[in-house]
């Protein structure tokens, strides 16, 4: 196994267990706030980094969540592609089984072949389920072997409320899933920065081999109306009526908002934006520490140089609600160091205390490496001293 394939495989690892689930350091802040979501079946609103939720209602309830079911598609495409290596120019062919899907399309032509890059950016945009079996078929050779690929992550990433039987989300028995698990998934898709290249496209046109021109337009009108949404996924049929998924960052805050059920897209579009509203308003994100911040220089037995430096290994940012007292601390735990020690090698903990009270750590890292002292700077050391 390379390198590279490695590398994927431990991002996904490293995801699945930083959100699995997404809500392991939730509902700290949660309100039941009168006059959100008035109208949906099933709405959720918490912050993207800590999973903390803000508003929930119904979250757990199994429903249709129409093409919301391409959140999934997409996030196993991506990582596929990445495992494997497949390069997002190579070329696919649509089958007659792909061109023959309904609703949202990019109307390919059946046999005819297209950039793998080009599906992908359709799905985002305009919810092309033509293009959706076109993926699926490439990856896994049939859409089953896509789709029980696709339970298999959603098993990973304990989505205990969610089945799926089809890659699109068009209405079939048995496919449900709930606003929690929705947001889980999400987040997950969130990890790939392709998604959020070809969610920010308003408008753009499609062409197809022969010349013909296709033109598509972001399903997610939140992208162009509301302040800091960057990313998000739509869905509508009559069973499932109005959904969507979105992100939205002002600051160093992140939100992520599902809804579920609502009777139209207008009517979606306003609630979700009074959630997010109702989120920026009344909380924010601080950085209790970030990658890379230094956090002291301690002593090395037996090394070539007497101290190391110790920063902290990755972000951790504390939910709270604004005009609260919020005192962030840490507790800074240093491991009795001996050389050799190897860049970015785990040199202690970090305890990250809220008003007091522990909520999370992160690994103190070696900023730099140090060998250990060989005979020669042993004898130089004592001759220096001599």
């Amino acid at each position: 196994m390379n390198k590279k394939i490695l590398i994927c495989l431990a991002g996904l690892l490293t995801a699945i267990i930083a959100f699995s689930p997404l809500l392991g350091r939730a509902v700290a802040h949660a309100d039941n706030v009168q006059g959100l979501a008035t109208t949906c079946k099933s709405a959720m609103l918490l912050d993207a980094n800590t999973g903390t939720v803000v508003y929930e209602k119904n979250t757990k309830q199994h429903l249709p969540i129409a093409s919301m079911v391409k959140i999934m598609t997409l996030s196993l495409a991506f990582d596929e592609i990445a495992k494997r290596e497949i390069a997002l120019d190579t070329i696919v062919t649509a089958s007659e089984n792909a061109a023959s899907m309904g609703g949202s399309q990019a109307f390919l032509d059946a046999n005819a072949n297209y950039r793998l890059d080009e599906l992908l950016k359709s799905i985002v945009v305009a919810s092309a389920n033509d293009s959706c079996v076109a993926v699926a078929e490439y990856l896994y050779g049939s859409v089953d072997a896509f789709v029980s690929a696709m339970n298999e992550r959603a098993s990973a990433l304990g989505l205990n409320d969610t089945k799926f039987v089809n890659c699109t989300g068009l209405p079939k028995e048995g496919q449900y899933s709930c606003a929690a698990d929705v947001a889980v998934m999400f987040k997950d898709l969130m990890r790939h920065e392709k998604f959020y290249e070809y969610a920010k496209v308003w408008m753009y046109d499609f062409s197809h081999p022969g010349g013909r021109v296709t033109g598509l337009t972001n399903t997610n009108k939140l992208i162009r109306f509301y302040d800091g949404c960057d990313g998000g996924k739509t869905g509508y049929t009559d069973e499932a009526r109005s959904c969507i998924t979105v992100t939205a960052k002002r600051g160093d805050t992140r939100l992520i908002c599902v809804a579920i059920g609502a009777e139209n897209s207008k009517t979606r579009n306003k609630e979700v934006s009074e959630m997010l509203n109702y989120g920026f308003a009344n909380f924010k994100t601080v950085y209790a520490v970030q990658k890379g911040e230094v956090l002291g220089e301690y002593s090395v037995d037996g090394g070539k140089t007497d101290k190391i430096t110790a920063v902290a290994e990755q972000d951790y940012t504390v939910f709270v609600k604004s005009g609260e007292k919020s005192d962030v601390t840490l507790q800074i735990d240093i491991d009795t160091l001996n050389a050799p020690i190897a860049q970015c090698q785990k040199v202690g903990t970090v305890n990250i205390l809220i008003n007091g009270e522990k909520c999370g750590t992160v690994n103190a890292v070696a900023q730099n490496a140090c060998q250990k002292k060989g005979y020669k700077d042993i004898l130089d050391d004592f001759i220096a001293e001599w």
